[in-house]
């Protein structure tokens, strides 16, 4: 509830969190959102301009744009959620017995971490689309296989750190059970930095899904999705920039509506961020009135 109240305080909290579940509640039920059917081709309307009845227009087919956006959250902002839930929980999984149980177990889980990491995520991505083949599923798998090292290793650190409180080696001492000690006493105190990294990670997924596919690597035509709409303009990006600035708002509303969540929700579930960020904003405003003074003086 502390969690809630804090966020409700930033206003931009609010409105990227009310963008993020409009977004997703759209791409849930994309069908009865969308104006048209995202695929049905009408030549008679081949770049027609935002009308009422097409308000963002239609694209090199005569497809409603509007709907293909509609259509577009699945695939760029939903299924990405899919593949970031997955590799959160198998990190989860594995950082919590290396951070718990150390020994052999972390030694052997950060090594295997290691070899993961030492290779840059993008072009660890892109060696597996070259091997799966392209298409959005091989592309979720790569993002799965590359991301879940880094949060292993982050959440074995919190572990770790939260491992050796007081209360946590007293529970050992009395005897409660390692999976108890786990659920009880280590999830909850571990989940805001879960939950940090967890919403930090989504909006570079979101970028590089979109980058894939504007390669031509991620879902194929005539699917509808953000990246792979804005390749689709760029032949006409000058004489009709309209085509490319529906999906590229679109990315650019989303990831940032991410990223500022993420930042607030950061600062929601720290209070030492909370209380440096006043002490900031007060030290800001003392500022400005001692500069407002000095002008007023010199005049």
């Amino acid at each position: 509830m502390k969690i809630v109240k804090n966020l409700s305080k930033d206003k931009l909290a609010v409105i990227s969190f009310i963008i993020i579940v409009i977004t997703i509640i759209v791409g849930l039920f994309a069908p009865f959102f969308a104006p048209y059917d995202p695929n049905e081709v009408n030549m008679g309307l081949r770049y027609a301009s935002p009308s009422w009845e097409y308000p963002l227009g239609n694209d090199h087919l005569g497809r409603c744009i509007l709907s293909r956006i509609v259509y577009g959250i699945r695939p760029s902002v939903l299924w990405v959620l899919v593949a970031l839930f997955i590799s959160v929980l198998i990190g989860a999984v594995l950082g919590f017995l290396a951070g718990y149980f150390k020994g052999k177990v972390d030694a052997f889980l950060m090594r295997i971490c290691d070899i993961m990491l030492s290779f840059p995520g993008y072009v660890m991505t892109l060696a597996i689309i070259g091997i799966l083949g392209v298409g959005l599923e091989n592309i979720l798998i790569g993002f799965i296989l590359v991301k879940w090292a880094w949060f292993t290793r982050v959440i074995r650190t919190s572990v770790m750190q939260y491992s050796e409180l007081d209360y946590v080696k007293f529970s050992k001492l009395t005897g409660m059970s390692d999976l108890n000690i786990i659920y009880k006493h280590l999830i909850p105190v571990t989940f805001s930095d879960i939950a940090v990294i967890s919403s930090s990670s989504i909006g570079s997924m979101i970028l590089q899904i979109s980058g894939f596919s504007f390669l031509g690597l991620g879902i194929q035509a005539p699917n509808a999705e953000w990246g792979m709409m804005l390749n689709e303009a760029r032949e006409v990006m000058f004489t009709r920039p309209e085509l490319m600035a529906a999906p590229g708002l679109a990315i650019v509303l989303i990831v940032s509506a991410f990223h500022f969540l993420s930042d607030a929700l950061q600062v929601a579930l720290d209070p030492k961020l909370v209380t440096s960020k006043s002490k900031l904003e007060e030290k800001l405003e003392t500022s400005k009135i001692k500069f407002q003074e000095k002008e007023a003086a010199n005049r």
